[in-house]
């Protein structure tokens, strides 16, 4: 099935995004994560387009979507997930599942609390929206929500390095034969563009705003009972598996896989993510 590259102009920003599938066929968003963009699902997309119109948004900051500078356009989760949601809305998506990633939760989230009659079904890939969900790895970025300092804030621009991205993003818990390069070079390569740390400087701070809206994203799954899969790569050292076990708490028939991969599961097992996700939908969509 072949993939479009398209980009939709929404206030102001021109989303770049990727869509394959018959425009006749119930809607699958995916929403990708950092440092990453539509990219994370070149190998997913032709997997599921056949029965699916699948399409794949890069975020505002990220991939080839254009960045408003700072000052400009502020860069929050409140105004990524609006700027996602013009986005369906700019499209004609009524209703559709959502397939959510690392940041692509707490936007997703966003989207669903607010109109929750456009959501047929979640996907959760390592897209944390509970406490228990964090790993250990997270001092510096706590240190800087607490005290928004310029040493704390410097403190964080290790996280997005290349060394970072590669070897503790990228290749922690995966095998090595199975990892392709190109995912984080990519990554590597948007990152190093002008202005680009600086806007992730300012995401990871507001990445606060998403802790305090648990509460919330967790009445939303009580009220309303949407069809849930969660397939997470086990040994991902940000959002550990008692992340994805928590949401049975909140929707107890939600379905939970957990693979022999890390954070970036797609990267490495592409082909059994699609298989849980054909299953889970042929039933619920």
């Amino acid at each position: 099935m072949a993939v479009s590259y398209k980009t939709q102009k929404v206030q102001d920003v021109e989303v770049f995004y990727r869509e394959a599938g018959s425009k006749e066929a119930p809607v699958l968003l995916l929403l990708h994560g950092f440092p990453s963009s539509s990219h994370m699902f070149r190998d997913l997309i032709p997997l599921l387009a056949d029965r699916y119109r699948v399409i794949a948004p890069d975020l505002p900051g990220f991939g080839r979507t254009n960045s408003p500078a700072r000052g400009e356009f502020p860069y929050t989760f409140d105004k990524l997930a609006a700027v996602m949601t013009g986005f369906t809305e700019a499209l004609g998506l009524i209703r559709y599942a959502l397939y959510v990633f690392d940041y692509g939760a707490p936007i997703g989230f966003r989207m669903a609390t607010a109109n929750p009659d456009r959501i047929s079904a979640i996907i959760s890939q390592n897209g944390n929206a509970y406490i228990e969900g964090f790993g250990d790895a997270w001092t510096a970025w706590e240190a800087y929500w607490r005290d928004p300092s310029a040493q704390n804030r410097e403190a964080c621009r290790a996280s997005l390095s290349p060394e970072v991205i590669e070897n503790w993003q990228y290749r922690t818990g995966t095998s090595k034969e199975r990892l392709s390069p190109d995912g984080y070079q990519l990554d590597i390569a948007f990152m190093s563009r002008p202005g680009a740390e600086d806007i992730q400087l300012d995401l990871i701070l507001d990445y606060r705003t998403n802790i305090d809206r648990y509460p919330e994203f967790q009445a939303y799954f009580r009220d309303h009972q949407p069809p849930f899969l969660a397939v997470w790569g086990r040994h991902d050292p940000a959002f550990v598996p008692a992340g994805a076990e928590a949401y049975k708490r909140d929707l107890p028939t939600a379905e939970v896989h957990l693979l022999d991969t890390g954070h970036f599961a797609l990267e490495t097992h592409a082909d059994e993510i699609a298989q849980f996700i054909r299953s889970f939908l042929i039933r619920h969509f």
